[in-house]
């Protein structure tokens, strides 16, 4: 199974990055959520296996809101498969 990947990165001011990243789980094919300060020092990844979108990220999601509110803005990086 050769999938191709590739990366898109986003800045988000730091209330948002939740929403930001229901989005794009919403819309699928990720492989991999990478979360970064303004500095580019990574704070939190998230692999996402298929089918392990709701209840199971829940707590990935919760730890991610107590990071974002100490966040002004963050890079979101999302591993797309094709």
């Amino acid at each position: 199974m050769n999938e191709k990947t590739h990366t898109e990165e986003f800045r988000v001011d730091g209330e948002k990055i939740v929403s930001k990243i229901k989005e794009l789980l919403h819309e699928g094919n990720i492989r991999r959520v990478i979360i970064k300060d303004k500095d580019g020092k990574t704070l939190m990844e998230i692999p996402v296996t298929i089918g392990v979108v709701g209840v199971l990220l829940a707590p990935q999601l919760a730890a991610l809101g107590a990071i974002a509110a100490l966040l002004t803005e963050a890079n979101v990086v999302v591993e797309k498969t094709e």
